[in-house]
C-alpha cells in the first residue's frame, strides 16, 4: 500500500490492520509525517510537528505489537491535538504571542486518554487566538488555509484539525467546541465534526470547571471514527465536575447498525436567526431529504430561538471576561482585536444582564425540550455560507443582509451550544464551485447515540469519505 494511500485509511480501519500486524505502527507514523512534510507548508494545518516524540512512542508500539502486549483500541492510530489542549514536553501556545514558548509538564486529560488507548500525538494544530473566532489564524502563526481553496478560510476555530484530517495529515483530530468549533470547519473542509453533550468528554484543566459552553471532542474523515474516537474519550473523572458515567461501547455500537426509519425528523432551515445564503440552503435542504428516502418522518419544524442572539451576546461576553480579562489589562496590544472587544463587552455587563441571560437561556431549554418531545432530531445547515477569503475574519454580509460582529453568523450551531444538546456535522454536497457543504444533525439531551447512528445512516446513502481536496501546487 503506498503511503498516500495509508495516509487515508479510515482509523477503524487502520487499527484492525496494526492489530492484525498488516501493518506496523511506525510505517504508519512515517507516511503521516512525510504527508505533513509535503502539505502543511502551504496548508498551515500543524502549527507544531512533533516528529521525534511521534516516531519516538511508534518505534515503542511497533515493539509492543511484537511483544503480543495487550493493545488500546486506537494502538499506533495518529491524531493530532487542537493547540488549545496541553501536551507534556510538546509546545502550546493557544495561538497567542503571549504563550509563545510554553511547553507544558502535563497532558490534558483528552491527551492522556488517547495515550492511554495507544494514540500517537504527531503535533499540535492550528487554532485563533485562545480558540476565539471561526477562521483559523492567529499573529503567531498565520493562516491556515482550506484544503479545497487555500484562498478561503478553513473555519475555526479547530481548522488546523479539520485540514489535517482533509488531507491525509493524520486520520484523528481532536478539538474543542463553544459555538461551532468543531462543526463549522468540519462543514468547511469536508470531512466530520461532533459536538458532544457537556460533560460527556470531561475536560481538564480549565479555568471554568462549571463551563457548560465549551467542550471537547472527535474530528474525522468518516462517522466511524468519531465514535471510535469518542468511546475513548467519554466517561466520568473526578477532575471534571460535569462528568458523567456513560457506555462508551454505544457509540460503536450505534455506527455498527446506522438507521433512521421512523424517527421524527425536523427540517429547521435557517432557525430563523441568522441569513443563509441560497446555494448552502439548497444543497443542505436536498440532503436532508436523504431521511425522508431512508424511512424517518421528515417535516419542517423548529423551536423558537428568538431570544438566541441576546443569549449569546451576554454568556459569551460574560465567559470571555472571567477568562481573560486579566490577560486584556497586561497584553492588550498583542491580543486579537475582536477578542478584546469581546472582553470589553463582558465587562460591561451587570449583574441583572447576566441574570437575564440565565432566564432567557433557561426558557429557552423548555421550548427546546417540548420541541424534542415531538421530534428526536432536527437538521440544519452547518454553516450559513461558503468558505470565505482567509484574510476576512468573518462575513460581512450574507445574501446581502450585514453580519453584526464575528459572532452573529454562528447561530445555527451556536444554537445547540447554549441548550447543551450533542450535534454533529457531516458533509452533504458541494457547491456549483466545488467546495464542501455540511448538515448540521442534532439530537436530543445526552442522546449522542441517536445522533451518531443516524450520521452513519445518512453517510452510508450519500458517501463521502472517499472524496479528497486537490493535491496543492
Amino acid at each position: 500500500m503506498r503511503d498516500d494511500e495509508l495516509c487515508f485509511l479510515p482509523a477503524t480501519r487502520l487499527a484492525r490492520r496494526i492489530r492484525a500486524r498488516a501493518v506496523s505502527p511506525l510505517e504508519v507514523v512515517r507516511a503521516v509525517l512525510a504527508r505533513i512534510e509535503r502539505l502543511n507548508p502551504r496548508l498551515n494545518a500543524y502549527c507544531t510537528v512533533a516528529a521525534d516524540e511521534a516516531l519516538r512512542a511508534a518505534r515503542a508500539a511497533t515493539a509492543a505489537l511484537r511483544r503480543r502486549a495487550r493493545l488500546g483500541p486506537l494502538h499506533g492510530v495518529p491524531v493530532s491535538i487542537k493547540d488549545l489542549t496541553p501536551t507534556r514536553g510538546i509546545r502550546t501556545t493557544w495561538g497567542s504571542r503571549i504563550y509563545a514558548d510554553h511547553v507544558p509538564e502535563v497532558d490534558g486529560l483528552v491527551v492522556e486518554r488517547l495515550k492511554a488507548a495507544g494514540a500517537i500525538v504527531v503535533g499540535k494544530t492550528n487554532t485563533p487566538e485562545f480558540g476565539a473566532g471561526a477562521n483559523t489564524r492567529n499573529d503567531l502563526f498565520g493562516p491556515t488555509r482550506n484544503p479545497w481553496n487555500p484562498a478561503l478560510t478553513a473555519g475555526g476555530s479547530t481548522g488546523g484539525g479539520a485540514v489535517a484530517v482533509a488531507t491525509g495529515m493524520g486520520p484523528l483530530a481532536q478539538g474543542s467546541d463553544l459555538g461551532g468549533s468543531l462543526r463549522v470547519p468540519a462543514a468547511f473542509c469536508g470531512v466530520v465534526g461532533l459536538r458532544p453533550s457537556p460533560g460527556l468528554v470531561p475536560v481538564y484543566p480549565t479555568e471554568l470547571a462549571w463551563d457548560t459552553y465549551g467542550v471537547q471532542g472527535p474530528m474525522a474523515r468518516t462517522v466511524g471514527d468519531v465514535a471510535l474516537m469518542l468511546a475513548v474519550l467519554a466517561g466520568p473523572d473526578p477532575r471534571a465536575p460535569l462528568s458523567y458515567p456513560v457506555d462508551p461501547r454505544a457509540f460503536t455500537a450505534a455506527v455498527a447498525r446506522p438507521r433512521v426509519a421512523g424517527l421524527r425528523v425536523a427540517w429547521g432551515g435557517d432557525l430563523g436567526v441568522v441569513p443563509v445564503e441560497p446555494e448552502v440552503m439548497a444543497v443542505a435542504r436536498a440532503a436532508a431529504d436523504a431521511f425522508r428516502e431512508l424511512g424517518a418522518r421528515l417535516e419542517p419544524a423548529r423551536p423558537d430561538f428568538a431570544d438566541l442572539p441576546e443569549i449569546v451576546r451576554i454568556s459569551r461576553g460574560a465567559r470571555m471576561a472571567a477568562l481573560h480579562a486579566e490577560r486584556v489589562a497586561k497584553w492588550r496590544d498583542v491580543m486579537q482585536v475582536h477578542l478584546v472587544r469581546n472582553v470589553e463587552e463582558g465587562l460591561a455587563l451587570t449583574a441583572a444582564d447576566l441574570g437575564r441571560g440565565e432566564r432567557l437561556r433557561t426558557a429557552l431549554w423548555h421550548r427546546v425540550r417540548e420541541f424534542f418531545a415531538r421530534y428526536d432530531l432536527l437538521l440544519t445547515p452547518t454553516a450559513p455560507v461558503r468558505p470565505f477569503p482567509v484574510e476576512q475574519w468573518y462575513p460581512e454580509t450574507i445574501d446581502g443582509h450585514p453580519v453584526r460582529d464575528y459572532v452573529a453568523w454562528l447561530l445555527l450551531t451556536y444554537a445547540a451550544t447554549v441548550v447543551g444538546l450533542p450535534a454533529i456535522s457531516v458533509p452533504c454536497g458541494v457547491t456549483a464551485d466545488g467546495l464542501p457543504v455540511g448538515l448540521q444533525i442534532v439530537g436530543r439531551w445526552r442522546d449522542e447515540v441517536t445522533v451518531l447512528r443516524a450520521a452513519a445512516a445518512f453517510e452510508r446513502a450519500r458517501p463521502w469519505a472517499d472524496r479528497r481536496p486537490p493535491e496543492p501546487a
